[in-house]
């Protein structure tokens, strides 16, 4: 069994890793929003609820 310190210290080497891939994830996300063309329109979807019809 570890002290309590190395068990602090072995949790790290998960830790650190699984930030990095997560940090990395959302900026691939980021990246591929911005290339697709999710941030093109930022004014539109709030007014579109006055102009459009009820079928």
């Amino acid at each position: 069994m570890l002290r309590q310190g190395g068990f602090i210290m072995e949790m790290l080497y998960i830790m650190i890793p699984a930030a990095i891939l997560l940090g990395l994830g959302g900026l691939v996300a980021l990246i591929w929003s911005i290339k697709n063309g999710q941030f093109e329109d930022m004014e539109g979807p709030k007014y579109r609820i006055f102009f459009e019809d009820d079928d």
